[in-house]
């Protein structure tokens, strides 16, 4: 039995679904991160879970020739990225080989294509939440959540934000400071500000900043607001949010207007978007466009086709398909989203596209009995995955084309293996870079029922 503290020594044997290099310190499971497949590593125990062993890595002893030196200063601590120690061939090829492993073992036998890259892999977001602390000496700090906690690791610059947005978060932080407000303490329940939500336009350049706030009344708004406008005239709008529950979703229910429009408008695949401070909009903007334009090549549609368009969220997948297509349904459960989407309909003139706000898996019932059609089901989840009452009744709806795009590859391949059971069957698979420097990959896979 190891102990804490214990120096380790060992080869990395694999790299888990979680991004844990893997090796023995005899019959003991260790993980430790930050590491290649066959690097020898040496590593300090840090405590028991039910895998194994969590250990620090201390140093290195035979690198992967991939290997190079992080370019943040507390990539160790923040756990946002994964994979800064990698080149990004490096980072290619570790996505490509888990995506083969994980069709491999599903016995899924589709051909993993060479992963889609950015060429530029930095300052990529258009969305960020920071969280806010006070220090040892009482001074203000903002930051992000630690990986698998609730601890905040400060910092100062973020390699993928865009530069702007951590300067007005540098701003911020000067004016709580200024007009004593106060940070929110999770434990304690008390302080005011709990999180600021920032959304950049990568084309049009317009930033939206929501201030979550632990109670109704925000004092020192006016200040706030004009001292923040005054330092940062291209900021679009600022929102108020309130979240009064004990809870670690970010935005609460209510919302207020303090400047500007209270939503941002951005172009992507060549049409406009308006997005809200609750609409779900790809983190990633040059990597969608790559990601929408596999998506229809794969699909090689003829013009008539009716097109489902599930998990909808503000439209963006298919408005930016319905100039190819005869119809298009989008269906989202965020009524905020649906209201952006059914606006973003009108500002781009797409005629031929409607939105319905409703659960996506109610919905495919209701079609189903309906006896509704659909040529093309174009699938979005979120990381969880579809249940099984959605793809009950996609399987039952017939459609000729499933177009499955996720987050999550787990649940992705989880999803197909239920799928082949009633014939829709793919044979290749591509991962696009959506988040480059972390663990995760988009997927997609074009599924075609077979007879």
């Amino acid at each position: 039995m190891l102990k804490e503290k214990q120096m380790v020594k060992g080869n990395i044997q694999f790299i888990d679904e979680d991004g844990n290099g893997v090796f023995y310190a005899g019959k003991d499971k260790v993980l430790v991160r930050h590491v290649f497949e066959k690097e020898q590593v040496q590593a300090r125990i840090q405590k028991r879970i039910q895998k194994g062993y969590v250990a620090e890595l201390i140093r290195v002893d035979q690198k992967h020739p991939g290997r190079i030196k992080p370019a943040c200063p507390i990539f160790e601590k923040c756990g946002s990225c994964h994979l800064l120690h990698m080149d990004t061939k490096a980072q290619a090829d570790f996505k490509k080989n888990q995506l083969i492993k994980l069709c491999k073992d599903a016995k899924l036998p589709l051909q993993v294509k060479d992963i889609l890259t950015m060429k530029e892999p930095y300052h990529y977001r258009n969305k960020m939440i920071i969280g806010f602390q006070k220090d040892r000496n009482r001074h203000i700090q903002a930051g992000f959540y630690e990986e698998f906690s609730h601890k905040i690791i400060p910092y100062k610059r973020c390699l993928l934000h865009p530069e702007i947005c951590d300067e007005i978060i540098e701003e911020i932080v000067s004016l709580m400071e200024k007009l004593r407000i106060e940070p929110y303490e999770e434990d304690k329940r008390r302080g005011l500000l709990r999180h600021v939500l920032l959304r950049y336009g990568k084309q049009s350049g317009e930033i939206m900043v929501v201030l979550v706030i632990n109670q109704n009344v925000f004092p020192a708004r006016k200040n706030f607001v004009n001292a923040l406008l005054q330092k940062f005239p291209n900021i679009t709008t600022i929102v108020q949010n309130v979240n009064t529950r004990k809870t670690s979703v970010v935005l609460g229910d209510q919302e207020r207007v303090l400047y500007g429009k209270g939503y941002i408008e951005d172009t992507l695949c060549g049409l406009k978007y308006r997005i809200s401070s609750k609409s779900f909009y790809q983190i990633n903007h040059e990597q969608t466009q790559v990601l929408y334009q596999t998506g229809i090549d794969l699909l090689d549609l003829k013009g008539n086709e009716k097109v489902l368009d599930a998990y909808c969220g503000i439209g963006t997948i298919g408005m930016s398909m319905a100039h190819k297509v005869k119809q298009v349904i989008g269906v989202e459960i965020n009524k905020d989203a649906v209201n952006d989407a059914i606006v973003n309909a009108k500002i781009n003139d797409v005629k031929n596209i409607r939105f319905i706000c409703d659960d996506a898996s109610t919905y495919m019932k209701k079609a189903q009995q309906r006896k509704e059609r659909f040529d093309v089901v174009i699938m979005d989840p979120p990381r969880s995955g579809s249940n099984e009452q959605f793809l009950s009744a996609l399987v039952n709806m017939k459609p000729k084309q499933i177009l499955y795009i996720s987050c999550n590859p787990i649940t992705q391949v989880r999803d197909m293996l239920y799928l082949k059971r009633f014939g829709y069957v793919g044979d290749m698979m591509q991962g696009v870079d959506m988040f480059p420097n972390t663990n995760h990959v988009e997927t997609i896979v074009l599924l075609s029922k077979k007879s």
